[in-house]
């Protein structure tokens, strides 16, 4: 757990930002950073580009959001979603470039890089394989200590961070469907993403309150979060995260970065 000390009426909120194209970009951008507390930035190998990467940087930084690296495998055309073979050495080079890349430009941009999220497939296949969870982990290590690994909870991704010396932060997916064992629905498959605004808003609220989530079976998980990720290239994103921060209000939560 990467703060100090852990509320049981304080989260915080992160979403994947820096992936969109087109002059409208951006401003989608600077919307959902006026909700979130932490910022997960593409690093040019699913999404994003040098001005796109420099571009977020300094908006999450003028609004005082905490910013994180978002690597991927290598793999833009299918936007880092698709599960890659890639030899050990390869993969942590891939890995520690995009976290050098977005720490280079936060300090353009007068602040600091404090944490790294894994994107899509990379993610995925870190919560069931601990061989890439740890590669993940010890690129960051290498990198810098000081950065913290946000990973999901109950998961193996933080034991990975554990044994390679950094911290790791416990992740929940506020839109996203969970398979009985705590892990998440593959993109595509029923139930994957919540797109109801009202929905995604009580399951948050629960989650930080109860600590329970409902998995697809049906099922009760007990996951306690430092985070919560709803996802920013959905077309409700605004919307579901202006309900969220809404929801927590009205419940009494704090929302504030699990990382300071």
């Amino acid at each position: 757990m990467a703060n100090a000390s852990k509320q049981s009426r304080s989260v915080d909120l992160n979403a994947d930002l820096g992936e969109g194209s087109g002059t409208g970009r951006l401003a989608g951008d600077k919307q959902l950073l006026s909700l979130v507390t932490s910022a997960n930035i593409a690093c040019g190998y699913h999404a994003g580009d040098v001005v796109s990467i420099r571009e977020t940087v300094r908006a999450a930084a003028d609004l005082g959001v905490t910013i994180g690296a978002h690597p991927s495998f290598p793999d833009r055309l299918g936007f880092g979603r698709r599960e890659m073979k890639i030899a050990d050495d390869e993969l942590k080079r891939h890995i520690v470039m995009q976290i050098e890349i977005l720490a280079e430009a936060c300090e353009t941009a007068g602040t600091k890089l404090r944490y790294v999220k894994p994107h899509g497939a990379l993610y995925n296949l870190a919560t069931r394989d601990l061989n890439t969870a740890t590669l993940i982990a010890e690129s960051i290590a290498g990198v810098d200590k000081s950065l913290v690994l946000l990973g999901l909870a109950n998961n193996l991704m933080l034991e990975a961070a554990r044994d390679a010396g950094i911290s790791g932060a416990a992740e929940a997916f506020a839109d996203r469907g969970y398979e009985a064992d705590g892990t998440l629905v593959s993109r595509g498959q029923p139930g994957s993403l919540l797109e109801n605004a009202d929905d995604v808003a009580a399951r948050a609220v629960k989650l930080v309150l109860e600590r329970k989530l409902i998995a697809r079976d049906g099922c009760e998980l007990e996951i306690d979060a430092d985070s919560l990720c709803t996802h920013g290239d959905g077309p409700n994103a605004y919307a579901i995260l202006q309900r969220l921060r809404e929801e927590m209000e009205r419940a009494g939560i704090n929302v504030a970065p699990f990382v300071n």
